[in-house]
């Protein structure tokens, strides 16, 4: 097979050997031998087995060795834990013709369909992790085996892509259009969730899943009694069921509208047509499709920008900018959490789970107390039931955590996070008072939001020990981590938040003190236009709707109800106190907070979403109405403008950093590659500042 050639420039590829082996099955019941194809990169199990031109060409070698083997059958297994993870994406961002990128999604259709044309049983030995190109090259045997450890996934929708080397042809017909929705769509959409192998098992992606202790043994024993006939693999025929195609379809497409909120994002829109058109297809017509959707997509701005997203968050989670070096940091052998209610319970709980130290919490009476820490043993419960943590660590991380209407339960404890209301004067008092009781290297975290971290550490005796420690709610879910530094606070405390954090298993910016730090700042100045749009006329459904072509994960109305107009009032009246008048007072917002509104969409009678009437009766006559497009200008034109301020400002060192606040704080599209990039590619950051944030080429196609 011809080898392809890459641009010039392109990364050197890591080569996934495909080694050969006979296997004799006569001591597991059946005559012959079998041909073991062995996939294996010969790096760590920090760098799986991926599949570029090379790696391919050698895999195209192995089964050609297997063929003309006197073997029974061809089996494809990978390194210990390892199966393969899917094409080199690292060389996609290289590619520059449209020729190139077809070229490569026929090499991989051209390898792996050998294993399903074969004149030999097939067979995948799945031993662990295998995404994308790696389930795919699975898809494409007669039989799968999976250990029970094993997780897989066709995650090419969550990156601007498509399962292009045969998943979205084959799985429909092999399990069925709802399913192949399922793992194709919806669990790409909902944050590249995998499979389980015993998910994968009870869909039929799977045919057996056995223990990775003996896998390899109970493998080739489950080869050998397919073949003797001893036991005997079912499929389906799922073309003759149009139903079924229809509603799955439908499904597929409801779930991309509610992703991207209505927004037409092509990648999973094309996946949903493969689907679809595998009903008829046949493997070699569906083959050429995935190839042109492939190239398609390859050729695309919004797949260079997913891959830099994609990337960024990757080089991120791994190391933190501006971190100082990690020796500095202290031990932390108990912690202590001011506050009960829902944020610091969740606080609580994260510190209990992932540092399995003593935790307690305070409150200003024990009945607050007591309901934190009643909430705190109900999620341990609710793990235990899902199975996600066993009665035995359950029970002893109950034992960890306690609570106190006394402060001077803090007194041995090393890191101290408050997490109660949002007044600078009650934050102040509280640190005078922890400080009196806590030693002097204990660390004093706050959680808050928007207020100045330096002004709560006035008139303290070690300023050097306080630091901003901000979570995104839900705490267990949201990834990000804002570590905000003082002028005052010191490495040693710094490397320890960045330490706690790596145990909290969050991916943190450190970022200067500084108004609202990075995402809310960004988002209070965004939402702000939207809102200022409709107090000037405005009707709320256009300015609301003028975002949708970027498909953010919800509107800027309905992240009000998220966030609470109380609480957006808040940072915008903080915002507007230190950053003057580009963050507006909403007349609007203010009656809301003052009449109790909540949120302004509610849910009819027949579960529609509609507007809230009570809040449209509040909302300000203004007499000089914008359209769509206008607010669209405006809102990204502030982002634009916000954001070079803070790099001017130094809040934090980087535009990457500013665009991994936004990915992973408040759910920015992936597809748009971080906002930044995206504001870059509209032409926005060059008009309201003159410059880029990024050099060409960064997340777009090379020009």
């Amino acid at each position: 097979m011809s080898e392809l050639t890459l641009p010039q420039g392109a990364p050197e590829e890591v080569v996934t050997a495909a080694l050969h082996r006979e296997v004799d099955l006569t001591p597991f019941g059946h005559k012959g031998t079998l041909s073991l194809i062995t996939l294996d990169n010969g790096m760590d199990h920090n760098r799986p087995n991926t599949f570029g031109p090379k790696s391919l060409a050698a895999l195209n070698d192995a089964i050609s060795t297997a063929e003309a083997s006197s073997s029974v059958a061809i089996a494809i297994t990978g390194k210990p834990f390892i199966f393969a993870a899917g094409a080199d994406l690292s060389a996609l961002s290289f590619l520059d013709k449209k020729e190139q990128a077809l070229a490569i999604g026929k090499l991989g259709h051209d390898v792996f369909r050998r294993l399903g044309s074969s004149t030999k049983p097939t067979f995948a030995f799945i031993n662990g992790l295998a995404l994308g190109g790696g389930l795919e090259v699975g898809l494409h045997c007669n039989y799968r085996t999976m250990a029970t450890t094993t997780f897989s996934a066709l995650p090419e929708c969550f990156l601007g892509l498509v399962p292009g080397w045969g998943g979205a042809t084959i799985l429909p017909k092999l399990i069925g259009p709802e399913k192949a929705v399922q793992v194709i769509i919806l669990n790409a959409l909902n944050n590249n969730t995998m499979l389980r192998a015993k998910d994968a098992l009870a869909l039929g992606v799977s045919d057996a899943i056995f223990e990775p202790s003996d896998f390899l043994e109970n493998s080739v024993k489950f080869a050998a009694d397919v073949l003797s006939g001893k036991r005997k693999i079912e499929r389906s025929n799922f073309t003759k069921d149009d139903a079924a195609w229809d509603v799955a379809l439908a499904t597929g497409k409801a779930a991309i509208a509610k992703k991207y909120g209505g927004a037409q994002i092509t990648a999973p829109l094309k996946a949903l047509d493969l689907i679809g058109a595998a009903k008829s297809n046949s493997l070699s017509e569906g083959f050429a499709a995935e190839d042109i959707a492939l190239a398609e997509l390859t050729m695309s701005d919004p797949l260079r920008a997913s891959l830099y997203a994609f990337n960024l968050i990757q080089k991120k989670r791994k190391k933190v900018e501006g971190a100082p070096k990690p020796a500095l940091a202290r031990k932390v052998t108990k912690v202590g959490v001011v506050g009960a209610g829902l944020m610091a319970s969740q606080l609580a709980l994260i510190m209990l789970r992932n540092l399995k130290v003593p935790v307690v919490i305070t409150d200003l009476d024990q009945e607050r107390v007591d309901k934190g820490l009643a909430y705190i043993k109900s999620e341990l419960a609710k793990l235990v039931e899902k199975k996600r943590m066993s009665q035995e660590s359950a029970a002893r991380l109950s034992t960890l955590i306690t609570g106190s209407t006394d402060k001077s339960i803090f007194a041995d404890a090393n890191f101290v996070i408050e997490a109660i209301f949002e007044e600078l004067s009650l934050k102040q008092e509280l640190f005078k008072e922890l400080e009196s009781i806590v030693a002097p290297d204990c660390i004093l975290a706050t959680n808050t939001s928007s207020l100045s971290v330096t002004k709560m550490s006035d008139g303290l005796k070690n300023p050097e020990r306080v630091i901003g420690f901000h979570f995104f709610n839900p705490v267990a879910v949201m990834p990000l981590l804002e570590i905000a530094r003082t002028a005052a606070t010191d490495d040693a405390t710094t490397a320890t938040a960045v330490a706690v954090g790596k145990e909290l298993k969050k991916t943190m910016v450190i970022v200067k003190d500084s108004p609202a730090f990075v995402v809310n700042r960004l988002l209070t100045r965004f939402m702000g236009e939207i809102t200022d749009a409709i107090d000037e006329g405005t009707p709320p459904d256009v300015a609301d709707s003028a975002m949708v072509p970027l498909g953010l994960p919800m509107s800027s109305l309905e992240l009000l109800g998220l966030v609470g107009p109380g609480v957006a009032l808040h940072v915008a009246q903080t915002l507007h106190a230190n950053l003057g008048d580009r963050y507006r007072i909403s007349p609007t917002m203010e009656r809301f907070v003052k009449e109790g509104i909540k949120t302004f969409y509610i849910k009819d009678d027949a579960g529609n979403r509609v507007a809230n009437p009570a809040a449209l009766a509040l909302i300000e006559k203004g007499t000089t109405p914008s359209s769509a497009e206008e607010v669209r200008i405006r809102a990204l034109s502030a982002l634009a403008q916000e954001a070079r301020m803070m790099l001017d400002e130094g809040v934090v060192a980087t535009a990457a950093e500013i665009d991994l606040c936004m990915l992973l704080g408040c759910g920015w599209p992936m597809h748009l590659g971080g906002i930044l990039p995206y504001l870059d590619r509209e032409g926005f950051s060059e008009k309201v500042s003159g410059s880029r944030f990024h050099p060409p080429g960064v997340a777009s196609l090379p020009k």
